[in-house]
């Protein structure tokens, strides 16, 4: 079983002073620690930038790709009317609805709408540019939220790497230099024999 260094008083950035007492072992060590740290912050900055800025792009291209048009409900939905007068999305039902694209033609298609809702009800759709239907687009504020959270996570993700590289690899040099402490003792520590 490996000894664990003894650790003292805390005394910040020991391993860039000079001292005759510093090992290479701990300038090595001060510079993993800094890479692994340079390379977790930068890597998960960028990705995380990265990764919202795609998220937002993809987001305000479908945006720019379909347009709301006013669809005619075909027949009467099924249910009764709400009493209060609107209804929340789950309590809505599926009709059939008409619409007309942008050359002309008549399309058909089936969305939610309220219960009871009668026929020629007006209800808004949203279509691409061929007139099919597709969903509600995100609005800006809506990607902006998104974005930023798929951002956060890709970059805690993309920074998490490098950050547990750089405890794997101290680790094993905290592991080399307790074993060269061990190999140090056992050739020296017999020399000191009994001071009693």
């Amino acid at each position: 079983m490996p000894l664990k260094a003894f650790r003292g008083p805390k005394v910040w950035l020991w391993r860039w002073r000079r001292n005759p007492l510093k090992r290479r072992a701990d300038t090595v060590e001060a510079w993993v620690v800094l890479g692994a740290w340079l390379l977790t912050v930068l890597a998960g900055v960028s990705a995380g930038l990265v990764g919202a800025r795609s998220v937002e792009h993809g987001l305000a291209g479908e945006r720019a790709a379909s347009r709301p048009v006013v669809a005619r409900v075909v027949a009467r939905a099924t249910g009764s009317p709400p009493a209060h007068g609107h209804t929340s999305s789950g309590d809505q039902v599926w009709a059939k609805v008409r619409w007309t694209t942008a050359d002309g033609s008549a399309r058909t298609g089936q969305v939610r709408v309220e219960p009871g809702s009668k026929a020629g009800t007006p209800v808004t759709v949203w279509t691409d540019s061929q007139g099919h239907l597709v969903s509600r687009p995100t609005s800006a504020g809506e990607a902006a939220f998104r974005g930023t959270l798929i951002g956060c996570l890709v970059g805690v993700s993309t920074a998490a790497v490098p950050f547990i590289g750089g405890l794997a690899l101290r680790a094993r040099l905290e592991r080399r230099r307790m074993d060269a402490w061990d190999t140090e003792w056992a050739r020296l520590g017999p020399q000191w024999g009994r001071t009693v």
